[in-house]
Order: C-alpha cells, then structure tokens, then sequence
C-alpha cells in the first residue's frame, strides 16, 4: 500500500496533541498526532502529514500520523513570563498550546529580569526532543500591570503595537504629497461638496471610514450616496505602508485602545472623514423610491466635506426629539433603511447580535464599571446602508466578471455543517426547543423565525452564543458560494478601508473594472493569498479583543469577590458548571466540589448535572444567584458557587 501524505494547518490543544486537516476537509476530518510526533509543529504552521494506515484511534475515532515537514511557520514570536533555574533562562509561554518552553541565554536576554513578561522570538529549533532556543525581542513590563497586559494580548497575536521609522516616515511624506496635489486631483472627481453628509461613529471613534449624503429628488425620489475613505488612492502598492498594511490586515479594537492597521497620519487625519474639511471617497450612489427600492446605482471617485460628526447618541437623540441638525435627512435615512430591513429579513437573513460590553476605565485602565452596549434605531440606520453598499459592489462587479471565480475579492459565508447542527439540536433539545431542519439542513429565514421565538426568554443569550458557534465562519475568498446569515448572493468588504485590508483589496480591483480594464494575473494570485492571509488576521484580531474583555471580567470580579450575582447557566462539563453573570457578561465555573450537597454527575445526552442521591439537576439555560469566590485575570478565569 502506498503511503499517504496530506498538507494541511496543524492546530495543538493544551494538552500538546495535534490535529491536522487536509486544505478543503471537514473539521471533524482531522489526523490526530502524538505529542512526541509533533516535529517542532507549533500552533497554526502548515505541515506535510504521513497518515498512518492503522485503525482510527479507539478513543477518538480520529486517523492517527505524524508530522515529516514543517512548510511554513505561521509565527515564530511569543509573549510569556521569563524564568529562571540557576544559570538557565526560559520562557513560559502564555499560550498553553506552546508545549515547550524556550531556552534563552543570558546574552539574548536584552535586559530582560526574571519575572518580566517579555516578547521571544524562537532563533533555533531542529531537534523536536530538546527544547527551542529563543531570543527576547521586547521587554513588555510586569505581569498584572494593565499596560503590559494589553500589549502582550496583542503581540501574542502577532501584532505590533507600533509602527517602523521608515512607515511613519512615510505616511508624514504622502500627507505632505497630497496637500501640493490637492486641487489638481479635485478637478477629476465628483464634487459632493455642498450636498449635507455626515458620519454617525461610536462616541470614542478616531477613524471615519464613511458618511452618508442625502439629496431629495423630485417625484418623491432620493440619492443617497455612502461615501467610504479613499484609502487606495493614498496607500499604493509596493510602498512600505502598504507591506505593513497587508502584514497587519486589520485593525484591533481592545477594551482601551484601537491597534490601527495604518499609522494616525492617515487612519485619524488624511483619509478620515473629519468634520468641516474636504476629502477623497469612493462612493456607491443610489437613487431610492420610497419604498426603499433601487431605482438607480453607481459607483465614482468623489470628493465630500462631511457637516457633522455624530456620535451613536446623538443621532438617536436627533431621531427620537425629531429636532436638531440633519433632523429632515437622518428621518428620511430611517425610513429607507427600514425598507431594506424589511426586504433583507424576508429574504431570510439572520438578524441576531451577540450581546457585547464595554467598560468605564480609570486612568490606570482598571474597570470601574461594566455595561452592555445597547443597539439603536441609528446603529441600524449605518448598518443597513453599509450592507447595501458591501452588496451592490459585489454584485456589480460579478456582472462585469461574468461570475467568474478568482477575480474578485468576495466575504462568503458557508451553510452550517450538518453534524453542527445536529450538535444544535442536541444543545437545544434538553431546553425544550426544536431545531427546524429539514433534509439540507436549516435555512437562513427558518433559523431567524426560530431566534424570533425566543426573544427574551432568559436562556436567549445561551441560545445565540450556542447558534453562531454552529455556523461556520465568514471569511474572505476569490471564489464566490454567497452569504448565508446575510441571505445575499454577493457580497463583499467595501465599507471599512481604513481599518481593512480586504476593503482596499476591493476598491483596487472596482476601480481597474470601472475603468474598463483587467487585473494582471500576478495581482489576483497575490490576492488570492492576501484574502486567507486576511481571514486568519481578522481571526487572531477577534481573539485579541475578546481576551481583552475576559482579563477585564475577571479583574473587575476580583474587586467584587463575596459578592452575589444572577446568573445563567452556560455549559457544563464533567469538572464543573459555567455560569454566566447577567450584568458583566462574564463566565466563571460553579466547580463540582462546591456542590457539597450530593454527587452529580454529568448527563451529557440532556445537557444536566444530577445529583446521584437528591436528583437535584442544574440545566443549561437555569437561572440562578451566585457568589464570586475569586478571580484570575492572568489566567482569565473566575470561580463562582451557588447561593
């Protein structure tokens, strides 16, 4: 029997066994390896896999191999705290899924002391049976100091939290450019100048990508244009800017402070759409009845000065007294974004949120306060008319492509997988809720009428959280499968360029096709890899962020231990109960052994811990008061028990 190889990204749990599935395969697919047939695999590197030929493993069902190549490291940088046993430095790292410590001498140190967390870049690691050698690239600062926290999340990530002499250099040399080129490049756009445009930002925004203008037509007619920085006409290929753009992909936004992909030259000055000063967009313009409906759409290089800033609230504010600046266009905004809701949902998209918080920080960036982020009439407004915008891009290109694949930058979204669906309704069941699926699975418009029915049940957040865990993930690709939750045929990223590397991906290649003309082949097989280049940033940016909510949970449960809370519970599991607090949103675990009162034991088919003597159960979804005991921020763990 010939032997069988496979190529494929290598995933490592805490424990250090690996899994790796072939490019194309199922999840549930994947060859299982040994600790100890890793062959310095880290963490998402791509690797060649000799799978074995013997039965699947009994225990995990999963085929069974080991790693003979490493084909491309995915990172080699990682944050820990360094220590030390006599003479021998190490770090450990914070990512548990790194399964050897790194070996450092004291001439790589860089200054660093026992017991800092650092940034170590591994320099030599050939031999799987020894451990790495590594070398401290930056000292980040004392572990449980906020400003070190912060910082390592995003450098654990790959990250940087700032930008090379030579990239701010030159951001400092196109904003000294464009003001001398100012007025010649006016002369070639469209002049939307005196037409009222505004943004409507979060209260703490610094970057605007887009503005929404109004003009009022005759025979109860409008044009809306949705404005977007015209960040590729700053940010050219093969500039340094745009290496580090692309390397970086995406901006991160963690509890305190954004993580710009572009330096603040251009993300907050030259190509944010500031209030009362002139700037270069590129805009989808639509002509709208009433109704909402399309009448008109194009697309143009423009020039815009927006005449206000809003904030979330102050939008809403204007709605709701129906008085104030832009009273008239934010009002007729409202209604036609109502009318591409409407349209949007009976079309089946799915319309749920996850529930999201923000923090009050003191000026060390400890959490004085915690709150839940509430979504508005206006949030909605902004949404509605970026989703239009995203969507007829990516439908007026595929028809001057003909729907061909590997020409275009596409946001797709897959239907979710059958056996995580069926898991689903596995979850659900226990609960008393049935899943509607039929032979294909479940369709966008039948998920979203069963999210309907359960709004505002206590177990809804868990319901949700549990929902979008079963659906695969959006991602960028050349390939267009449509947009499952959105219910759209096309779509794509056109909206958000400053802090998007998609997004100017997508404005390159609608210009080179506005223009009449095609992109070389180079650049679509450069963007190719750019778009699964950008999905795993976006990816590692999501894991930031919320790494930065749970070490801000947890530190501001640490300030409230002894105290009780309601709560709901989230997930069970054979060591213990997860119970999320209905304030904070934060997760801790009710552990078995504060369960004093009986043995339970964990039925995994109704989703139940039962006590063997009283037949007392806790069920996913139960509402219930807890006692934070403690709290870790370190190890973002909180532990609760049950009052």
């Amino acid at each position: 029997m010939s032997e069988q190889y496979l190529e494929g990204i290598l995933r490592v749990s805490t424990k250090g066994v690996g899994y790796v599935t072939a490019d194309g395969a199922k999840r549930n697919e994947s060859i299982e390896i040994d600790s100890t047939l890793l062959k310095t695999g880290l963490p998402d590197d791509r690797v060649k896999v000799l799978v074995y030929s013997s039965p699947p493993s009994i225990k995990t069902g999963n085929r069974t191999g080991e790693i003979v190549e490493i084909l491309e490291r995915h990172k080699l940088e990682f944050v820990g705290v360094l220590e030390a046993e006599k003479d021998f430095y190490y770090l450990v790292p914070d990512d548990k899924r790194v399964y050897k410590d790194i070996l450092i001498t004291k001439d790589k140190l860089d200054g660093a002391k026992t017991g800092d967390k650092v940034l170590v870049k591994i320099i030599k690691w050939d031999d799987s049976k020894k451990d790495p050698l590594g070398e401290v690239t930056e000292v980040i600062g004392l572990p449980g100091a906020h400003e070190t926290e912060m910082r390592a999340i995003v450098l654990d990530r790959g990250f940087k939290t700032s930008f090379s002499e030579a990239v701010e250099a030159e951001a400092q040399i196109i904003k000294t450019r464009e003001a001398k080129n100012f007025q010649d490049e006016i002369k070639k756009r469209l002049d939307y100048r005196t037409v009222p445009t505004c943004t409507i930002d979060p209260i703490d925004a610094k970057d605007f990508d887009d503005a929404l203008s109004l003009k009022v037509l005759p025979n109860n007619q409008y044009e809306v244009g949705v404005h977007i920085a015209d960040v590729s006409h700053f940010v050219q290929p093969g500039t340094a800017l745009d290496s580090e753009a692309r390397k970086r992909a995406t901006s991160i936004y963690l509890v305190d402070r954004t993580v710009p992909m572009l330096p603040e030259a251009l993300s907050n000055d030259l190509c944010s759409l500031n209030p009362d000063e002139d700037k270069f967009t590129f805009s989808a313009i639509f002509v709208m009845n009433e109704k909402g409906e399309i009448l008109k759409t194009s697309f143009a290089k423009t020039v815009i000065r927006s005449q206000k800033r809003f904030t979330y609230e102050e939008g809403q504010r204007v709605l709701d007294a129906k008085t104030g600046p832009f009273t008239k266009e934010l009002e007729i905004l409202n209604r036609l974004a109502e009318r591409l809701r409407e349209r949007k949902i009976a079309a089946g998209a799915i319309t749920f949120e996850n529930e999201e918080i923000k923090f009050k920080l003191d000026a060390n960036g400890y959490p004085l306060g915690v709150y839940k982020k509430v979504r508005t009439a206006i949030h909605l407004l902004v949404e509605d008319f970026m989703l239009l915008a995203n969507r007829a891009v990516a439908e007026h290109v595929s028809k001057l492509i003909h729907n061909r694949d590997n020409q275009f930058i596409y946001r797709i979204h897959d239907l979710p997988d059958q056996d995580k669906l069926k898991q689903l309704a596995d979850f659900l069941r226990p609960l008393g809720y049935r899943l509607p699926m039929s032979g294909n699975g479940v369709t966008s418009g039948d998920l979203n009428n069963f999210l309907k029915s359960i709004t505002g049940k206590p177990e809804e957040a868990m319901i949700k959280t549990a929902t979008m865990r079963s659906m695969a993930k959006a991602v960028y690709d050349m390939k267009n499968i449509g947009h499952y939750g959105l219910a759209f045929p096309h779509y794509t990223h056109f909206t958000s360029p400053i802090r998007r590397y998609p997004d100017v991906m997508v404005h390159r290649l609608l210009e080179i096709y506005l223009g009449g003309k095609q992109p070389s082949a180079e650049m679509l097989k450069d963007y190719r890899r750019l778009a699964a280049h950008a999905s795993m940033r976006e990816l590692e940016a999501q894991d930031a962020e919320r790494d930065s909510i749970k070490y801000k949970q947890a530190e501001f449960m640490q300030s409230k231990v002894g105290r009780t809370f309601n709560g709901v519970i989230s997930g069970l599991a054979k060591w213990g109960i997860f119970v999320q607090e209905e304030m904070t949103l934060a997760e801790g675990m009710v552990r078995l052994a504060e369960l004093g009162d009986d043995y339970y034991v964990f039925d995994e088919k109704n989703y139940a811990m039962i006590g063997e003597r009283t037949k007392k159960q806790w069920r996913l979804g139960d509402r219930v008061r807890i006692k934070a005991i403690s709290a870790n921020p370190a190890a973002r763990m909180i532990d609760f028990k049950f009052v």
